[in-house]
């Protein structure tokens, strides 16, 4: 049976606690968001098929790779400012706002259909942390507006596969 004790550490913090509170309101649905981009994303990987199938493979890691890295960013700063993040498998599979992938093979328009829109699922998170945390922390914010460019800029590479 898993110890399911839990421990308290408490790491101090400069900033006030009211701004760590809505910091971590509008930074952990982002960390839960990229965190199910980065399963996701891996799924996409494995499965899409089709004449170009390389490049999205490779694109996909690259998406995954920059999903877990934002992830770790945004949870790191509500860390850094003294609170736990939860990102279990069971917590990112209940909170998440991403639409949920097609299991199995998929060809690549529909892949990147299905990896654009948990983009753009993100992208909402993101933007209203963008938004919220200018009043409460810029410092926050600034780790906002860096995950919302990035996931912009691998939107616009995933699009550039199927556009006309």
């Amino acid at each position: 049976m898993a110890d399911t004790t839990t421990t308290t550490t408490t790491i101090q913090s400069s900033v006030d606690p009211d701004v760590a509170s809505g910091v971590a309101q509008f930074l952990a649905p982002v960390v839960i968001d990229l965190t199910a981009l980065v399963v996701n994303g891996k799924q996409a990987h494995w499965h899409v098929r089709g004449s170009s199938f390389i490049g999205v493979h490779e694109l996909l890691d690259d998406v995954v790779a920059h999903a877990q890295e934002w992830a770790d960013l945004a949870a790191e700063r509500i860390v850094a400012l003294g609170l736990p993040v939860d990102a279990r498998l069971s917590t990112v599979a209940a909170k998440t706002t991403t639409p949920e992938l097609t299991a199995g093979f998929s060809q690549i328009g529909n892949t990147i259909a299905e990896v654009v829109a948990q983009i753009d699922a993100i992208l909402v998170s993101v933007n209203t942390a963008v938004a919220e945390l200018d009043e409460i922390d810029p410092s926050s914010q600034d780790v906002a507006i860096e995950i919302a460019r990035g996931l912009d800029k691998d939107r616009w590479f995933l699009s550039a596969h199927v556009s006309a």
